[in-house]
């Protein structure tokens, strides 16, 4: 008699184990001219900085791991979920990872981010942000890459215009 372990462990055998996924997700923004605006980086507040145009908090780490969670479930939050949270006055990125998160069905086994920015240098801050992200996320912090490079100015955010940030999720 075939039992249902049997089954699943010869379709792992058939498709080469376990399945993994992984997406990478995207964001940038500019720099506000808003004085009061703060600057917000995977939900920590870089003091002395100007902050990130846009709707919500700006965090771009934050929506580039949102983006690459919805690349997962293909299920967009960013965009007209967003748009509608921050009417409802919820302007934190963290509620749009966390609310991409409901849609995951997978195990988070590694994210990796990568930020392009002239300034602020981000390197006091790396630490923090690592904590951050594996509180929401909830993994270990050592199953977090984050690295940040100023792109020698070939870009307008190496040229001090904005931040942007890419982030790569692998799942299983």
């Amino acid at each position: 008699m075939i039992s249902e372990y049997d089954i699943i462990e010869s379709d792992k055998q058939h498709n080469g184990g376990d399945t993994m996924k992984c997406a990478i997700g995207q964001d940038s923004h500019s720099f506000s001219q808003e004085p009061d605006r703060k600057l917000i980086l995977a939900g920590v507040h870089i003091k002395g900085h100007a902050g990130l145009l846009a709707n919500s908090d700006g965090d771009v780490i934050y929506h580039a791991l949102t983006n690459a969670i919805s690349g997962i479930t293909s299920v967009n939050i960013l965009g007209k979920t967003a748009d509608l949270m921050c009417k409802a006055g919820l302007t934190d990125s963290s509620f749009y990872v966390k609310e991409a998160l409901k849609s995951l069905e997978y195990k988070i086994e590694h994210v990796s981010f990568t930020i392009e920015c002239m300034s602020p240098v981000l390197f006091p801050y790396i630490d923090i942000m690592k904590e951050n992200i594996a509180s929401l996320l909830g993994i270990d912090k050592k199953n977090i890459g984050l690295t940040a490079t100023s792109g020698e100015g070939l870009t307008s955010f190496g040229k001090g215009y904005g931040i942007m940030c890419f982030c790569l999720i692998t799942v299983s």
